[in-house]
């Protein structure tokens, strides 16, 4: 019998970040995929990532709506709520023998409390983790519901253990996310026109010469200052001047101040060089980070796939406090000058050697073995 593998999946970044382990799990003959599209996956204005899924061909198991509006720390622990509320039903409807939950995100904790406090396995992917923010709380308190833990780092994998977890259940896999930044190094050109396949808002812009792209999220600890932090991000893109991509952020707290910041700004600057998007396949995303001069803001991407991408980073604020990062990244403060500065030095330095820091391509297919043999009883210890 297939062992059943329930993975939910909350967030367009999370989808990114588990791709190539689903298809290896779908491949893989002795273990059956449930696929879980929950929270902002399931939302337009959050780039609607559940249609991705169903467009590379995953069959999507259960569909659960659980995202509270408001974008603030009081909808964020509602959502967490209602989620508990529909992933324990969802989890007993589905009857999996494992359940895997990614990385940090605050409504991952629900995924976790669920599944154990159903006595189901848990399998956590990216524990051990430093960032600072809710997010950190979130995936250590996951690494102590969780059973087995699939880190990215070997510095993670350390922390996981001086947590109290047992070494026997720690595996070093990969992020999944560089499997697709490794394929797009193998054919790296820009093969596709962003303004016909994802439309997005702006102008057409002329990129032929160069561009940036941006990627700014809301910090949930500073949430009330997300209008101003993003204000001053826009002021030095528009210094810049380049022709510049630019993605929504994402659904927590601060959001609206990010999403109102950029609308405001919009209105009263007209910024001809700025295109912005909602979301977009993986490999075009990261196509496009690749032939970028330089990735701008506060996404984790720019800690991840851009070190193996060699992409010059500039990372503002907090957010990303901790991380392990390559010499790719130059962090800054929530300052135009200080960004404008940042960028054109990154821009002069070009780009950076491929660092394999979060994993060298292989991810998927790991996580996929590990996950077709552990014992889930716990009955005898690992030799992998």
């Amino acid at each position: 019998m297939k062992r059943k593998i329930c993975v939910v999946v909350t967030a367009r970044p999370s989808y990114s970040r588990i791709r190539t382990a689903l298809y290896a799990i779908k491949l893989h003959p002795d273990l059956e995929l449930q696929l879980v599209a929950a929270a902002s996956t399931l939302l337009d204005q959050y780039g609607n990532a559940v249609r991705f899924m169903e467009q590379d061909g995953f069959q999507i198991s259960s569909k659960v709506y659980m995202v509270v509006e408001g974008e603030n720390l009081a909808t964020m622990a509602k959502t967490t709520g209602l989620g508990l509320l529909e992933l324990a039903t969802t989890f007993d409807n589905l009857k999996p023998d494992v359940v895997v939950t990614i990385a940090d995100r605050y409504e991952t904790i629900a995924t976790a409390i669920a599944a154990a406090y159903m006595n189901i396995p848990l399998v956590h992917i990216q524990g051990g983790e430093v960032t600072g923010t809710i997010d950190e709380k979130v995936r250590h308190a996951i690494t102590k519901l969780a059973d087995i833990h699939l880190v990215s780092t070997n510095r993670a994998a350390q922390n996981v253990i001086r947590m109290g977890e047992k070494p026997e259940y720690v595996f070093i896999t990969g992020c999944p996310s560089i499997d697709i930044a490794a394929k797009v190094m193998e054919t790296p050109g820009l093969d596709f026109d962003p303004f016909k396949k994802y439309k997005g808002v702006g102008e057409a812009i002329n990129y032929q010469d160069g561009y940036l792209v941006v990627m700014q999220h809301p910090v949930t600890t500073e949430y009330e200052q997300s209008r101003t932090q993003i204000t001053e991000t826009l002021h030095a893109i528009k210094e810049i001047g380049l022709p510049v991509f630019w993605f929504w952020p994402n659904v927590d707290a601060g959001s609206d101040g990010t999403s109102k910041g950029i609308r405001i700004f919009r209105e009263q600057e007209h910024p001809a060089n700025i295109h912005f998007f909602k979301n977009m396949v993986s490999e075009d995303f990261l196509k496009l980070v690749y032939n970028s001069r330089c990735l701008v803001g506060n996404s984790s991407v720019g800690i991840r796939e851009s070190s193996y991408l060699g992409i010059p980073t500039v990372n503002i604020g907090t957010r990303e406090a901790g991380r392990e990062r390559g010499s790719n990244v130059v962090d800054v403060n929530y300052d135009r000058n200080e960004i404008v500065t940042a960028i054109r030095k990154q821009m002069n330095n070009g780009r950076y050697p491929s660092n394999p820091l979060y994993g060298n391509g292989n991810a998927g297919d790991r996580i996929a073995q590990i996950l077709s043999q552990i014992p889930l009883k716990f009955e005898k210890k690992l030799t992998y």
